[in-house]
C-alpha cells in the first residue's frame, strides 16, 4: 500500500541557509508521527513543504498518489480547506469570533449553510470537552481552553491529515498533556493522519512513531543521516 503522503529527496533553502538537504519522509493512512529535533533542524520546513504551504527548491511531495509540490497555488489551498488541518502552536484563533464562530469558519468558507456550520462547530467543540466555550470569544478563555478549540476549528473538515506544529508550545503540562491526549484521541477515532512537530519528550510519546530530523535530514536508527539526491520520479501529475 503507498503511503498517504510522502516526499523525496526535498530540498528547501531561506536565502543561502539550507533548512532540508535531499529528506525523505512517509505517512501512511490513520498514524500518529512525532518529527522531533532540535531548533533550526529543518522540522517545521518539512511540515510546510508536506502541507503545501512552502514549494521545495527540489524533490517530489506526494498526497493520496498526486504530486503537491507541482500543484498549483489554488489547488493546495483548497486541499488546505479540505483534506488538511492545520494547528499551530498560540491556536491563532480570531478575536473577533465566538468559540463556535471560530471552529465554523473552515466549513463556512468551503460553502457551507451558516446553520450546519455552526451545528457542526458545535459537535467538534462537544468532542474536544469545551462545549460550554461555545459563546466565549479567545480573549475569555485560558491558553488550553483556546488550544482545544483550535484543535477543533483544524479538525472539522473532517481532514486526512492533520499538521500539528508545537500544538502545546504556549501550555503548561498539565494543558498540554490534557491537549494531546484529546486531540490524538479524537484524530483516531475519525481515522485522520497526525504530523506533530515538537521538542517535548511527552509530546512525542503520544505517536506511533517519532521521526528524528537533525541538519535538514532524517535521522536513522544508528545516528546517521539518511538523505537522497534528487532525481525525478514517474509518479502521476499534478493534483485533481
Amino acid at each position: 500500500m503507498n503511503p498517504l503522503l510522502s516526499c523525496r529527496a526535498v530540498v528547501k533553502s531561506y536565502g543561502a541557509s539550507p533548512a532540508l538537504r535531499g529528506i525523505s519522509f512517509a505517512a501512511d493512512r490513520g498514524e500518529v508521527i512525532a518529527v522531533t529535533g532540535a531548533s533550526g533542524s529543518g522540522k517545521s520546513t518539512l511540515l510546510l513543504c508536506l502541507s503545501g504551504i512552502l514549494r521545495p527548491d527540489s524533490g517530489e511531495v506526494h498526497f493520496a498518489g498526486k504530486r503537491l509540490d507541482t500543484a498549483s497555488d489554488s489547488e493546495r489551498s483548497r486541499l488546505r480547506r479540505t483534506d488538511f488541518g492545520v494547528l499551530f502552536q498560540f491556536g491563532q484563533l480570531v478575536p473577533e469570533l465566538t468559540a463556535v464562530e471560530n471552529v465554523g469558519l473552515p466549513l463556512l468558507l468551503a460553502g457551507a449553510r451558516r446553520r450546519e456550520a455552526m451545528r457542526t462547530a458545535s459537535s467538534w467543540l462537544e468532542r474536544l470537552g469545551v462545549q460550554e466555550l461555545a459563546g466565549k470569544r479567545p480573549g475569555q478563555m485560558s491558553g488550553g481552553q483556546a488550544q482545544r478549540v483550535a484543535t477543533a476549528r483544524s479538525l472539522v473538515t473532517g481532514p486526512r491529515v492533520l499538521f500539528a506544529d508545537e500544538p502545546t508550545g504556549a501550555l503548561d503540562s498539565v494543558n498540554g498533556e490534557a491537549v494531546m491526549a484529546q486531540m490524538v484521541h479524537v484524530a483516531k477515532s475519525v481515522g485522520t493522519t497526525v504530523l506533530i512537530v515538537t521538542h517535548d519528550a511527552k509530546v512525542a510519546a503520544y505517536a506511533d512513531r517519532e521521526v528524528v530530523v537533525r541538519d535538514g535530514l532524517v535521522e536513522g536508527p544508528d545516528g546517521r543521516l539518511e538523505g537522497d539526491p534528487y532525481t525525478p520520479g514517474t509518479a502521476a501529475g499534478g493534483l485533481r
